[in-house]
């Protein structure tokens, strides 16, 4: 569906080039909005999803920056805002997925994972800050997840990462306010992506009511919504998209 409630706005979503961060990018673009379309490694990929955009009338450019570095990421905000003039709305989807046991867990496994959740959203955070305030406000939407308050066997890391980042939409949306920028979490539940698909032919859904696995794009619809302007007095929430699973 295309309209035009973020005409004239622009987004930077981080790890967009597929999955979750595809969807969002390009349910974002439908909406109106230029995406800038962050990746880490993948050119290729990144390439493709702002090719796509483009291709269905859209504005977007792909920018390759590790989030974990702050100068990369200083360097990529500077890029989209000299490439469309302005920011308007974050959102943090950007992680790293895996499973060790926690006697097995090396320290260095544990900080890769928490630094794209954690010191990665602060970098992106802290680089888009001044650019939000000067277009008068905004958005910053975060990615949650569903180990974040319900913890998970082998997902300590995981769990920690995504807790702390529901706690920092929280602090930030108390301290934003002021600035009219917004800032909510959305946690998604058993999601449908070619890496869950992996794991299980017939994958269990006994525990969702709604019977079925949630669609990168249902995740997208409520990040788009968050961003554009019927959301604008909803802030510091998190909102499950999880066909009712109750993951808390």
């Amino acid at each position: 569906m295309t309209t035009n409630e973020l005409a004239g706005k622009v987004a930077l979503v981080t790890g967009a080039s597929r999955n979750i961060g595809r969807s969002i990018a390009l349910a974002l673009a439908a909406a109106g909005a230029a995406v800038a379309v962050n990746a880490r490694t993948s050119k290729e990929d990144a390439g493709k999803v702002a090719q796509e955009i483009r291709a269905a009338g859209g504005q977007a450019e792909a920018y390759l920056a590790d989030i974990v570095d702050p100068k990369a990421v200083n360097a990529m905000v500077d890029g989209v805002v000299k490439r469309f003039g302005r920011l308007d709305a974050l959102v943090l989807n950007a992680s790293v997925r895996k499973e060790t046991p926690f006697a097995d867990m090396s320290f260095d496994e544990w900080k890769s994972l928490t630094s794209v959740t954690l010191d990665g959203s602060f970098h992106c955070v802290k680089a888009c800050l001044p650019h939000l305030i000067k277009a008068g406000g905004g958005a910053i939407v975060t990615l949650g997840g569903m180990t974040a308050l319900s913890g998970a066997k082998r997902r300590v890391h995981g769990s920690v990462g995504k807790f702390g980042l529901y706690g920092m939409t929280r602090a930030l949306a108390k301290e934003l306010g002021e600035h009219q920028i917004r800032v909510n979490c959305v946690s998604p539940g058993q999601m449908n992506t070619a890496r869950a698909s992996d794991r299980s032919a017939r994958p269990d859904v006994s525990n969702v009511p709604l019977g079925r696995r949630v669609e990168p794009g249902e995740i997208a619809d409520a990040v788009r919504f968050l961003c554009g302007p019927g959301s604008r007095m909803i802030s510091g929430q998190l909102i499950y998209v999880d066909g009712g699973q109750q993951q808390f």
